[in-house]
């Protein structure tokens, strides 16, 4: 395995543990680290990026074509990254611009790439 790809996911990692925390402590009121449940989360989604098969090819999960988590878990992320997604843009300015780019790209890669009709 590449240092590209280590590097993904260590600055994939970054970025759901960074979202994860703002919304601990937007709506869990958590001062320092994470609640039960939402720690709980974040190492789900850490062993998930860890194991990826796709990391090569893809830049984020919201972009996966396979969706590797449990319904349980699915519906978590979404909302962690419905509610954290916007509020990237005041804590961590850079990292979601990158991370908005790097989507933006993902998606317009991904459509070239789909066989017409």
């Amino acid at each position: 395995m590449g240092q590209d790809i280590r590097e993904k996911r260590a600055r994939e990692k970054e970025v759901v543990s960074l979202m994860i925390r703002l919304y601990c402590r937007g709506r869990h009121g958590q001062k320092k680290g994470l609640c039960p449940d939402c720690r709980s989360l974040c190492d789900y989604a850490a062993q998930r990026i860890e194991h990826c098969p796709f990391m090569e090819t893809k830049t984020f999960c919201s972009n996966c074509r396979v969706h590797c988590y449990a319904p349980k878990q699915r519906e978590a992320i979404r909302q962690v990254m419905r509610y954290a997604g916007p509020r990237m843009l005041f804590h961590h300015p850079v990292m979601a611009l990158r991370h908005l780019l790097d989507s933006r790209a993902e998606k317009k890669r991904l459509a070239d790439e789909m066989p017409p009709c």
